[in-house]
């Protein structure tokens, strides 16, 4: 890079900068790596973490794995990689508005379910099961994220950007109050909200789409306030979101967090637990279901039986423990992969879950 060019790029880096709230992480308070490394030319750093997350095998495989529906006929359901863009998209829109790093916030947004099974959720509780340690999507993207990606390397992203991937689960029920997020950024808190209105709004018209829901089933006060269309729905939730987080955008704010209204807060959470009565849970007891995950059971008890399977690298990063790198190796896998995987021991599970469809 000339002198002249880099000159040009540090002013706008710099005038970009000083744009952002006072309580944005910049990359002048950034905790920064756990290995130091020269800055890039043209890039930030969380610039740079975005695009080492991009180009992963990790991130790619996401095209291949379930959001909540198990190989379901049709090409316009929500799959682990469309959810993730549409989160960062959600997720961008909200940090511009409130003036802080987006940058940060697609970092975290595009990483946050690197680490999902095959089969969605479904996959990720017989992998609960199976594990001593127990599973979990959120554990197994730092996880990947810090060890598992690049043969063992791992990727060596900012402290930031992992604490916001580790953070972004939420729980049934009530999941926004300012004790849950005391200790997250903002632009991890975005993530952490914009997860939630991706995947609630999708999951309505996925479930509608595979006619395990009808719009006029959702109570009737849910969605007068939301809006009957997806673009209405997410448009409400955003909009109220920076409304209600405006302060996070001014100096004189002693201690701002990423919230909603009450009652767009209340209204959430009925939505979410009607969805986890409706659809959630009845996906999960369905047959292809049980199917997904014997399979996950199959493969974890082959591998484990025959190690040679799996790769080198992992057996070598679990120091020998053949159980957590069949969890890992089992992780890594598409829902196709899995399936194909499992047809070495019984064909009939492929076809239980595809029903027909192949």
């Amino acid at each position: 890079m000339s002198k002249f060019s880099k000159n040009i790029f540090l002013k706008y880096f710099n005038d970009t900068e000083n744009l952002l709230s006072p309580h944005a992480v910049s990359t002048k308070n950034t905790l920064g790596r756990k290995f130091n490394e020269k800055n890039d030319d043209y890039r930030n750093p969380f610039q740079v973490d975005r695009d080492r997350i991009i180009h992963t095998n990790s991130f790619r495989r996401l095209k291949h794995k379930s959001q909540v529906f198990i190989a379901p006929l049709g090409d316009h359901y929500v799959t682990r990689l469309t959810h993730t863009i549409e989160v960062s998209q959600i997720a961008r829109t909200i940090c511009r508005a409130l003036k802080l790093n987006e940058d940060l916030t697609e970092a975290i947004s595009l990483g946050h379910d690197l680490g999902h099974s095959p089969f969605g959720h479904v996959g990720e509780s017989a992998l609960d099961k199976l594990s001593k340690e127990g599973f979990h999507h959120s554990r197994q993207s730092v996880r990947i994220i810090e060890l598992l990606e690049k043969n063992g390397q791992g990727l060596n992203l900012n402290y930031e950007v992992i604490d916001g991937i580790k953070k972004h689960s939420k729980p049934q029920g009530k999941f926004l109050n300012k004790e849950s997020v005391k200790d997250l950024s903002l632009e991890g808190q975005i993530v952490r909200i914009s997860d939630m209105i991706a995947y609630t709004t999708s999951d309505i018209n996925d479930a509608i789409r595979a006619d395990i829901l009808k719009l006029n089933s959702i109570p009737e006060y849910i969605i007068n306030f939301i809006g009957s269309k997806h673009s209405e729905r997410v448009n409400t939730l955003v909009t109220n979101v920076i409304e209600n987080s405006a302060d996070c955008s001014r100096q004189e704010t002693d201690d701002p967090w990423i919230r909603m209204s009450d009652d767009l807060i209340e209204i959430i959470t009925e939505l979410r637990n009607f969805m986890f009565e409706k659809v959630y849970l009845p996906v999960s007891d369905s047959k292809p279901a049980k199917s997904a995950m014997k399979i996950v059971d199959i493969i974890f008890e082959y591998l484990v039986k025959n190690p040679e399977n799996i790769p080198n690298h992992l057996i070598e990063i679990c120091n020998n423990n053949i159980e957590k790198a069949s969890i890992d190796y089992i992780t890594g896998m598409t829902d196709e992969f899995a399936l194909r995987f499992s047809e070495k021991f019984d064909k009939t599970l492929a076809q239980d879950v595809f029903e027909g469809r192949l």
